[in-house]
């Protein structure tokens, strides 16, 4: 099996709680999540629960990218 992840999340601005979709750059389950919003990368790293990151003095939230698990069959 094979784990693939989704390449839009949403994160969610814990200042005003404002929602947005953001286009994931680099990402490691349980680790960090690098993601685009607006042009302006954020690294967000796990905290346990969720993935946490700061950019432009705002604080974003989100649980992090869909994971999708892929059978490969036999292996051909």
């Amino acid at each position: 099996m094979v784990s693939n992840y989704d390449n839009k999340c949403k994160i969610t601005c814990t200042d005003n709680d404002n929602i947005a979709e953001a286009e994931v750059d680099r990402f490691e389950e349980k680790k960090f999540v690098d993601v685009f919003l607006a042009q302006n990368k954020i690294h967000m790293s796990w905290n346990g629960k969720v993935y946490v990151g700061n950019k432009l003095g705002m604080e974003f939230t989100t649980p992090g990218p869909e994971i999708f698990q892929v059978n490969l069959g036999r292996g051909r």
